[in-house]
């Protein structure tokens, strides 16, 4: 009978280390599914296209929060999420944060338009990245994948497949962080 207690003992060390991890977590609001880095973890500069043909890269975005969604016209999730992201940019898109919605079709810049008239895009840029290297640089290996960038461009988190992104639970998470990233100044550095 003499383990019994320290069974209990250990029982309760495990239940607090659990609890240590798992409540900040939640009191952050992180929504199912994202994955939040321990640390930002630099992201390698990509190359795309803009809507008139000129050459772009990640740290055009410097200075803001962004999110950045890796998506296909020929994928049926992606074309699914894009509304919600469009609505996402519509109600906090502006000087501190942009979805930047890049898509991977190797057809080009007309097969993106196409796609954002024919279901109504109005808030989303337009970008393109015909040559696909994008998704292997940015170590993607499906799509759609989301990724959350800090004001220094670096990596704070990620969110594969998917995702409700006009949710109010993923709003308010994504407008914490918008607002942590702010009062952080222009170091960009913070830790989600």
């Amino acid at each position: 009978m003499t383990e019994y207690p320290q069974y209990a003992k250990q029982c309760a060390i495990a239940f607090a280390l659990l609890v240590l991890t798992i409540v900040p977590t939640l009191a952050q609001g992180v929504p199912e599914g994202f994955i939040i880095h321990d640390s930002p973890r630099n992201v390698p500069q990509v190359t795309f296209e803009d809507a008139s043909g000129a050459q772009r890269n990640l740290s055009a975005f410097t200075g803001k929060v962004v999110l950045l969604n890796l998506w296909a016209t020929w994928c049926g999730p992606c074309r699914k999420e894009m509304p919600t992201l469009d609505r996402l940019q519509h109600q906090l898109g502006g000087p501190g944060f942009e979805v930047v919605a890049l898509s991977v079709d190797h057809t080009g810049m007309d097969a993106v338009r196409k796609f954002y008239a024919s279901i109504g895009i109005v808030n989303l840029a337009a970008y393109n990245d015909p040559t696909v290297r994008a998704t292997g640089t940015l170590g993607t290996f499906g799509l759609p994948t989301t990724l959350l960038l800090n004001r220094a461009g670096a990596e704070i988190g990620r969110y594969i497949g998917p995702a409700e992104w006009d949710d109010q639970k993923m709003v308010a998470f994504i407008a914490a962080r918008v607002k942590a990233e702010s009062s952080d100044g222009a170091k960009g550095t913070s830790n989600p």
